[in-house]
């Protein structure tokens, strides 16, 4: 099955490449994915630890597509996973400071990502969901806002608005 080209116009979208990337327990789960279809089960065979966070991240940076496998003798279909993009092309331009915050959300510890997570979801509930608005309310500029929801599973990006999410 060929796969598609990853298309990132938006400098905010390599938070999660830099994040499934930048980890070699992340690039092994994807390159074992890359193969072809895998339960879980069948993927911890195959890379030899515990896959759970590192399917989190890459099905948060949509490089993962998953379905469910009705198996003979299993009552319970099992879910299964798969890459999705084989390539990347990168067309955007942005400042070496968004840049370099870009890169600051991607590799910062949960305890300093949650600070920021936790005041942009204080101020959704208010009501505050546009970017421009959360930039003023918060001192940070888009590209940062947009960083920080790439990055949470609590947070979405639906056009020039932030949304709340269940984490799954």
């Amino acid at each position: 099955m060929p796969k598609g080209t990853r298309i990132v116009n938006d400098p905010a979208d390599l938070v999660p490449l830099i994040r499934a990337f930048g980890s070699d327990i992340h690039k092994k789960v994807f390159n074992g994915l890359s193969s072809g279809w895998m339960t879980k089960k069948e993927l911890e065979k195959e890379v030899g630890f515990d896959v759970v966070e590192s399917l989190k991240i890459l099905q948060n940076g949509g490089l993962i597509q998953s379905r469910w496998r009705m198996s003979g003798n299993v009552e319970v279909p099992e879910k299964e996973f798969y890459t999705s993009y084989s390539d990347v092309r990168a067309n955007f331009q942005c400042g070496l400071d968004e840049l370099s915050n870009l890169i600051r959300i991607a590799f910062s510890d949960e305890e300093e990502f949650l600070e920021i997570v936790l005041k942009i979801e204080e101020e959704i509930k208010m009501g505050n969901t546009s970017t421009v608005g959360l930039c003023r309310a918060l001192n940070q500029n888009a590209c940062f806002i947009r960083g920080v929801a790439k990055r949470s599973n609590k947070l979405m990006v639906r056009g020039q608005k932030l949304l709340l999410t269940e984490e799954k």
